[in-house]
């Protein structure tokens, strides 16, 4: 019975549609050769600009503040704690108009790297505080027999962290991690609030403009298919690893 309904609602859909209408609306070709003529590999490149470098930030940031979550020293924890729930409750967005103002609000004060690197940092900002709950979570599931382990062999507790603990961490925490990556890439089309040149066009913004002069969708499909073509094998990834994992428990 469920077949036949959704065969029916199928049928209604192919006869009923305006297919002419649709294609001139979202899938015109002339509309494809003009977003790919208009900048889409550089719109690629710098939807993946922003991404890896606002990843490997949140990394380098993420994990600095969840050793300091498990650290003994109670101030550490409290700085480590106020910085994650607070970006981690605030949208990213607001974050990166926040970057955006700080040339008005501090003159004389810039940001090494000028836009980029605020794209980096504002974004980057915003991941560490999810990627310090994702890797601390990993350091806490390495077995502490492989500490004692460590230490019995003369490691001092930061050798033991740097050698022992964190390559077993990064290694459990590998799925997550990469659902984080697959969220910046969406994340990197906010990146429009910080006024960038048209040279420093994401596929967001690129598609975006091009949708509005022509009064047509197809760009966007077009930007939004380049979506799907970069996280798309990060998603079949992130399967594989949890699989992986599963077996290897």
């Amino acid at each position: 019975m469920q077949y036949a309904v959704l065969a029916a609602v199928a049928v209604l859909v192919v006869v009923g549609a305006d297919w002419h209408q649709i294609g001139q609306a979202f899938f015109r070709a002339d509309m494809i050769a003009l977003t790919a003529q208009s900048g889409l590999l550089r719109a690629i490149g710098n939807t993946l600009l922003y991404t890896l470098g606002a990843f490997a930030y949140g990394v380098l940031a993420g994990t600095v503040l969840a050793l300091m979550r498990l650290s003994q020293v109670a101030p550490y924890r409290w700085l480590a704690t106020a910085y994650v729930e607070f970006f981690r409750g605030l949208p990213a967005i607001i974050v990166l108009i926040a970057f955006s103002l700080i040339s008005l609000i501090l003159p004389g004060v810039a940001i090494p790297g000028g836009e980029v690197g605020s794209v980096w940092l504002g974004l980057g900002i915003v991941s560490s505080a999810y990627l310090s709950e994702t890797i601390r979570a990993g350091i806490l599931a390495v077995p502490k027999g492989q500490v004692e382990a460590a230490r019995s062999l003369g490691m001092t507790p930061g050798q033991a962290t740097r050698k022992i603990v964190l390559p077993q961490a990064f290694r459990i925490i590998l799925p997550p991690m990469t659902n984080e990556l697959i969220l910046l890439v969406k994340d990197s089309s906010l990146v429009y609030v910080l006024g960038l040149s048209t040279a420093q066009y994401e596929l967001t913004k690129t598609g975006r403009d091009l949708a509005s002069s022509n009064s047509n969708m197809t760009p966007l499909i077009v930007c939004g298919l380049c979506y799907l073509i970069i996280t798309l094998p990060l998603t079949v990834l992130v399967k594989r690893l949890e699989a992986k994992n599963a077996k290897a428990r």
